[in-house]
C-alpha cells in the first residue's frame, strides 16, 4: 500500500512531531476550504504544516507541505480562491479544482450556496485565470425526487452546459445514493423532500438521454465520479477526480511531480469504485456551513454552522476543527 514520508518539524507550540510529507493534496471531499476556510488555508501553507483529525478515530497528525507540489480543491463555491492563486503560482505549485455546480435552486436543496448566475461567473473566471481543463464542472449529486425527474435534470444540465461552452471539456456526475446514509434521508424527509432511489433502469436511461444531448450540443466528455455500474455503451467513462493524466498536463515541467504521476498507485483510502491516485485529503467533516440537505460529510447543519463560527472565531489555530 503506497504511503507518503514522513520528516520531523516543530509545531506552533513548539513541540516535536512526525509529519505526513504529501505531493498531492486535496482540499477537501470532507468539506469546502475553499469557499469557508482559504484564508486559513494558506496561512497554514505559509506556516508549512497543519493538524488533520482522523474523522474516525478521532486522533489528531500532522501534515506537512514541505514537498507539495500540487492541489486538487473542492468546492461549491471556489471564488475565495481567485485572490490566492499567485500565491501558488509563487510557490510553484499546481492546482485545478473540482466545481460541483449544481442547479437546485427552485428546489432549495442548497440553501447558502450563491446564486447559479454567480457560480457560473466565478467558474468562467477560474478558467481565464488557470485555463482550460483546469476547473472541472461536477454536477453531482444527480437527486430524483417528486418535483425532479430526468427530465428536470436534463433541463438543469442543459442550462448550465450551454452557460459553460468554452470554459469546460468534462462534466462529471453521480447518482445520489440516499439510503446508503440514514442522516442523509432522514435529513431530506425532515425538510419535506421526497426522494427516490436510482435503479440501474434509470441511470441507463439517464445516460443514454445525456449522451444524446450532449452529441447534439456540446461534445464535452462525460464521466462518473465512483460509480460501480458500467455506462460505456452511452460514451460514459469512470472518472478520477485525483486524475494522474489532468495533474501531468497542467504540470509537465515538474520533473518529482511527474515521475512521482509514472507510478502512481491508486488511493487505497476510498472507494472501491473510485479511480483516484493517492494524495492527502486534508479537510474535516462537519465544518461546512453550505447546509445542503443532501450532504452525508455534516452530522446536522447546526453543528457544521457552530465548528465553523468556532473556527472563525480562532483563525491562527493549525487544525480547521
Amino acid at each position: 500500500m503506497a504511503k507518503h514520508q514522513t520528516i520531523s518539524l516543530r509545531n506552533d507550540n513548539g513541540t516535536e512531531v512526525l509529519a505526513q510529507t504529501p505531493l498531492i493534496v486535496s482540499a477537501s471531499r470532507a468539506t469546502d476550504i475553499p469557499a469557508f476556510y482559504a484564508d486559513w488555508f494558506f496561512r497554514r501553507l505559509d506556516n508549512g504544516y497543519l493538524r488533520w483529525r482522523n474523522p474516525f478515530s478521532g486522533q489528531d497528525s500532522y501534515v506537512s507541505f514541505a514537498n507539495t507540489r500540487f492541489i486538487v480543491f473542492w468546492s461549491k463555491n471556489p471564488a475565495p480562491l481567485l485572490s490566492h492563486l499567485p500565491t501558488l503560482k509563487e510557490r510553484r505549485i499546481g492546482c485545478y479544482i473540482q466545481y460541483t455546480l449544481n442547479d437546485y435552486e427552485a428546489e432549495g436543496l442548497e440553501p447558502n450556496v450563491p446564486t447559479l448566475t454567480q457560480r457560473i461567473n466565478t467558474f468562467r473566471r477560474l478558467v481565464d485565470a488557470l485555463g482550460m481543463g483546469a476547473v472541472v464542472w461536477r454536477f453531482d449529486p444527480l437527486i430524483l425526487t417528486d418535483r425532479i425527474n430526468i427530465d428536470t435534470l436534463l433541463r438543469k444540465i442543459a442550462r448550465i452546459a450551454d452557460a459553460l461552452v468554452g470554459y469546460t471539456e468534462k462534466i462529471v456526475f453521480s447518482f445520489a445514493d440516499i439510503d446508503s446514509y440514514k442522516k442523509v434521508s432522514r435529513n431530506l424527509r425532515q425538510n419535506g423532500i421526497n426522494y427516490r432511489e436510482w435503479d440501474e433502469d434509470s441511470m441507463c436511461e439517464f445516460a443514454l438521454r445525456l449522451s444524446t444531448l450532449n452529441r447534439d450540443n456540446w461534445d464535452f466528455r462525460l464521466a462518473t465520479c465512483a460509480e460501480r455500474i458500467d455506462l460505456s455503451e452511452y460514451g460514459i467513462e469512470h472518472n478520477r477526480c485525483i486524475d494522474s493524466e489532468l495533474i501531468s498536463r497542467i504540470a509537465p515541467d515538474d520533473a518529482v511531480l511527474q515521475n512521482f504521476l509514472y507510478n502512481a498507485e491508486a488511493d487505497s483510502g476510498q472507494r472501491k469504485a473510485c479511480g483516484c491516485i493517492l494524495s492527502k485529503d486534508i479537510g474535516a467533516y462537519n465544518t461546512c456551513p453550505h447546509g445542503c440537505l443532501y450532504c452525508y460529510a455534516n452530522t446536522s447543519p447546526a453543528s457544521a454552522f457552530a465548528n465553523y463560527k468556532r473556527a472563525l472565531a480562532n483563525p491562527p489555530t493549525d487544525s480547521i476543527i
